[in-house]
């Protein structure tokens, strides 16, 4: 089998695909819930705080240093934990509404599961249907 046809059989199966939809439904997901982050739950935690904008928080190791025009001659050095303390909120959020979706897709699979289960005759049931089904070919027969 030649390469090229190798790829395109893997290419083409329907997991690959399922899982590059999956992927970009996640990115759009995941924008989403930064939006929704940024845009509604830093600002109330920022109210409760007095006002603080996480994504300044920062622990500065080191000053920017400007030339004389104003430029910057060395950058400043500094751990910029607000934006990490936001992103972990965006982590949190995700993690949760993706816990809740599969708890719930497991819950209906279940409950299509147990309406797909059938259940087979115990053996006491099959050897009485047979002697009923002999007791009827007998009384037939008579």
């Amino acid at each position: 089998m030649s390469i090229v046809k190798e790829f395109k059989e893997f290419a083409l199966k329907g997991n690959l695909v399922d899982m590059a939809i999956a992927f970009v439904m996640g990115t759009a997901f995941a924008r989403v819930v930064t939006g929704f982050i940024d845009g509604l739950i830093m600002p109330v935690i920022g109210k409760m705080t007095a006002g603080v904008d996480f994504k300044t928080l920062k622990y500065i190791l080191s000053e920017a240093q400007y030339g004389s025009g104003g430029k910057v001659l060395k950058a400043e050095a500094a751990i910029k934990y607000g934006e990490f303390i936001t992103i972990f909120i965006d982590f949190l959020l995700v993690a949760l509404v993706m816990f809740m979706l599969l708890k719930a897709m497991n819950r209906f699979r279940k409950k299509q599961q147990e309406s797909q289960v059938v259940v087979s005759p115990s053996k006491e049931e099959i050897l009485l249907s047979e002697i009923r089904d002999l007791l009827k070919n007998q009384n037939k027969t008579h």
